[in-house]
């Protein structure tokens, strides 16, 4: 009986949970038009407490998304445009000279807000990319002598642009599996275009409120910590991520020839996570395959290397994701 009503109970706050998020995709909906699978990854980085890349041409309203959601969330936001000729100094900050009193003293940098926009990241060399890293797996950047703390919540949404290969410098693997999120952003459908043009034709602004405090964010984070796993759904995410490697175990499943490297038990980890995220936002206190299968893509693609049998017959990362759910046997 008392499990029962602590589920019960649980149950409630799920679904308040999920009022909240919606109120959160309401407002952001008055401003962003479409980008459904964007704005949800976005909420699921946050509420699983991990940072996103995101993939898109240009004048697909990514800045505009991560901008609106900081102001739905009541956060600071920064945008930091990365260039190849960036600084670490000019991401984490630096010691000064103060003349007044002789001392140095710490000029803290735009990374000491709570959502970070890392403007295409792969434009600026490996020393600003691993502050960046850094900082998003520390939570924290030396400056001098001491460390900083950042503020909290933190969260870096990257960008990177797959059309302009040159003067850029490619996300090593290593630190591509730091996000816990890749997202792609896709054109929009005619409708939604049509009320783009409606909305942005004529020169307005629209103001957001905030929905979603720091407060609640703690508060969702902590019903989310208490969604409920099967210990067969569990062992269906492990074996979706030991699938993606060459061991005798999965060597005989098909898709296993078009990776070349798979997935680190990060993914394990991050996949429970945001599955967990998933099922809040359907209002349920407990996951369902579904809810894995609809965040591995976002996990998984960005942490399989692929082999050239795959480049030869054109295969993206995606192709090789649902290859990789449709082997792997459902509980």
């Amino acid at each position: 009986m008392e499990q029962i009503e602590k589920k019960s109970a649980l149950d409630v706050q799920v679904q308040r949970a999920r009022d909240l998020v919606d109120k959160a995709r309401t407002e952001l909906g008055r401003r962003i038009v479409g980008q459904s699978g964007m704005i949800d990854g976005l909420l699921t980085g946050i509420l699983a407490g991990g940072h996103v890349l995101l993939e898109g041409v240009p004048g697909l309203a990514k800045t505009l998304t991560v901008r609106s959601l900081a102001d739905v969330l009541d956060a600071e936001f920064r945008r930091i445009q990365f260039t190849p000729d960036l600084l670490p100094a000019d991401l984490i900050g630096t010691m000064i000279y103060r003349q007044q009193t002789g001392e140095f003293v710490p000029r803290k940098g735009p990374i000491f807000a709570n959502v970070i926009l890392a403007d295409e990241i792969n434009r600026a060399p490996a020393k600003v990319q691993s502050a960046l890293l850094e900082a998003m797996e520390e939570r924290q950047v030396t400056i001098g002598d001491t460390s900083y703390p950042l503020t909290e919540p933190f969260f870096v949404l990257a960008t990177q642009n797959p059309i302009e290969q040159e003067g850029t410098y490619p996300l090593p693997e290593a630190q591509l599996d730091r996000f816990m999120l890749k997202l792609f952003v896709y054109y929009p459908n005619k409708s939604e275009e049509l009320e783009i043009l409606r909305r942005v034709g004529v020169p307005s602004t629209i103001e957001l409120q905030n929905t979603l405090f720091r407060g609640d964010i703690k508060k969702l984070r902590e019903i989310i910590a208490r969604v409920q796993v099967d210990d067969r759904i569990a062992e269906y995410m492990v074996e979706i991520v030991t699938a993606t490697r060459n061991d005798d175990e999965h060597g005989a499943l098909g898709p296993l020839r078009y990776i070349e490297f798979g997935a680190s038990p990060r993914a394990s980890i991050y996949l429970y996570r945001c599955a967990k995220v998933r099922a809040v936002f359907d209002g349920r206190s407990y996951v369902i395959p579904e809810d894995v299968k609809a965040v591995a893509p976002d996990v998984l693609r960005h942490r399989i290397v692929l082999s050239y049998e795959a480049d030869s017959e054109d295969l993206i990362s995606d192709d090789v994701v649902d290859m990789l759910l449709s082997s792997v046997p459902v509980p």
